[in-house]
């Protein structure tokens, strides 16, 4: 039976873990603003939480890049053909809203385009956003005003769905707010957020790994099926999360997270699908007829053979190494020593679609971010891979200018732009391969090492494993052992006292207590400490 010490410690509310005493670059960062935080300063006593504080940065930081596309937003969208990419401000927002008929009061998807594009090439739940940004862009005035006034609006909705995700992150972990500052500090994000129309899709990913993180497995599927309705990624995060699944044995939470996704897409395409079936399928016969284009390796390949591969080729082995790629990801997801976190494997199968794809517009870092800070918060790790984004940033606008300058040649030529994608797939496998380190050593994961399991894992945070193989196997039947009265056990990490790994050390392995509530892991955890 329960001590009443063990008892009152298992009702207490779990320390947060505060990067600046755990994150060496967190901490000298934190220079700028009188250091790091005291440990015996009263976190929680005024009105500026973790959360407020993370979405006003965030709003900032999205102002910041606002400002960053106001040469473009004076002039440079409409006079001089190369001054966009020179300034490195373009955004597809203003171009398009004539450019798909939105100026004309066309209907996406059911009224024909005129021009090569005959539909709307974006997702329906996309082209919903598209169209209710052009009703509330002004019908009067130049052309030109009407485009500055359609980007305005686009930007101030994006802006919402900026600080949805700055909420969404800082809340997944729940020992881990401060994480969040990541995404709102994020480089790339403020200047890759108003190009397109992503972070729509990037929010609701974000709302779907925090519903999932609460154990609430419908609604997770709800908004992923919305996410998928917005932008393709998304519906990645089911692979991963069906392995996951399988060696947790969590169907019934599979199946609710399937169907709630099912549905909600069918929701949104179906309407259009049913009436306007050609626009519909746009986006869909676009992608799959687009050549290859900015930012992948198979563009550096193309410009440097003689015999470039066809559409078709490209599209089948892309598709061969996509598929490479999952199952990579399943067989470390069965064979891992633990059970690796849902973040971890939602991160590393977006960067792989990513790295294969055909086709790296700037914006698509977005796809990653939050990913990214959930799977692996380490400052000088997301920076590193930051740094590599914003240099591919500036290296396509002035590939684009050099190339749109004529004999004035200003900007990037071919071989420094092939330099620029180089920068950016390192940068984004050097980041795969630190979540897969953690993944294989998960006493040097970060989250991990401060106590806990997998806080945005839901269902899976703390579950028993029912099928593994190979070396899971394995570290499975030996937990079996030790729960039962045999040898000492693993140490996964020691929990926080509220400076992110200094409390008493637990000693325990979440695997070896699985399927015990949160009181027997706190009973054990007291038991043993001085």
């Amino acid at each position: 039976m329960p001590s009443a010490e063990s008892t009152q410690t298992s009702a207490r509310e779990p320390d947060t873990v505060r990067p600046t005493t755990t994150d060496e670059v967190a901490a000298s960062g934190s220079e700028l603003i009188g250091g790091p935080i005291g440990r015996r300063a009263l976190l929680g006593t005024s009105w500026w939480t973790p959360v407020r504080v993370i979405v006003l940065v965030a709003i900032g930081m999205f102002a910041l890049g606002l400002v960053q596309k106001a040469p473009c937003y004076d002039g440079a969208w409409f006079f001089g053909a190369s001054s966009q990419y020179t300034h490195a401000c373009y955004s597809d927002i203003p171009h398009l809203y004539q450019g798909r008929g939105f100026a004309d009061g066309l209907v996406p998807y059911f009224d024909r385009l005129p021009g090569d594009m005959e539909y709307l090439e974006y997702p329906v739940l996309t082209g919903v956003f598209m169209e209710a940004a052009s009703w509330l862009t002004t019908g009067s005035g130049t052309i030109q005003h009407q485009e500055q006034w359609y980007w305005m609006v686009n930007a101030g909705m994006l802006m919402v769905c900026a600080a949805v995700i700055a909420v969404c992150v800082t809340r997944t972990h729940a020992r881990r707010p401060w994480d969040g500052l990541l995404v709102a500090l994020a480089p790339a994000l403020a200047l890759t957020a108003t190009i397109n129309w992503d972070l729509l899709a990037v929010a609701l990913t974000a709302a779907a790994m925090l519903m999932w993180s609460r154990g609430r497995s419908l609604a997770f599927g709800v908004l992923l099926g919305l996410a998928t309705a917005a932008k393709l990624y998304p519906f990645l995060l089911l692979g991963p999360l069906l392995v996951l699944c399988w060696r947790a044995g969590k169907w019934r939470d599979f199946g609710k997270a399937l169907a709630g996704a099912a549905v909600a897409w069918a929701v949104v395409n179906l309407p259009v699908m049913l009436f306007a079936f050609d626009g519909w399928s746009k986006f869909y016969t676009f992608s799959q007829e687009r050549g290859v284009d900015f930012g992948s390796f198979w563009l550096i390949l193309a410009q440097n053979s003689s015999d470039p591969l066809s559409t078709e080729t490209v599209n089948t082995l892309a598709t061969l190494l996509m598929l490479l790629s999952c199952a990579g990801v399943a067989a470390l997801t069965l064979t891992a020593p633990r059970r690796p976190r849902f973040a971890q494997l939602a991160f590393l199968i977006v960067a792989a679609f990513i790295l294969t794809n055909k086709v790296y517009s700037p914006q698509y870092v977005l796809w990653l971010i939050p990913l990214a800070v959930l799977a692996r918060p380490k400052w000088r790790d997301f920076l590193i891979w930051q740094a590599c984004e914003v240099a591919y940033f500036l290296g396509i606008w002035m590939y684009l200018a050099y190339t749109t300058s004529g004999d004035a040649h200003k900007g990037l030529p071919t071989d420094g732009y092939h330099w620029a994608i180089g920068v950016h797939l390192i940068g984004t496998l050097y980041l795969c391969v630190m979540v897969v380190r953690d993944i294989l050593m998960p006493e040097r994961d970060v989250v991990r090492l401060a106590g806990d399991d997998d806080p945005s894992g839901g269902v899976l945070d703390r579950a028993r494993d029912v099928f593994t193989i190979g070396p899971a196997a394995r570290a499975s039947r030996h937990a079996d052992a030790e729960e039962y009265g045999g040898g000492p056990q693993v140490k996964w990490g020691s929990p926080s006292r509220g400076d992110g790994g200094g409390g008493p050390d637990r000693g325990d392995g979440w695997d070896d207590l699985d399927g015990q509530d949160s009181g027997d892991h706190e009973e054990v955890r007291d038991s043993r400490s001085p």
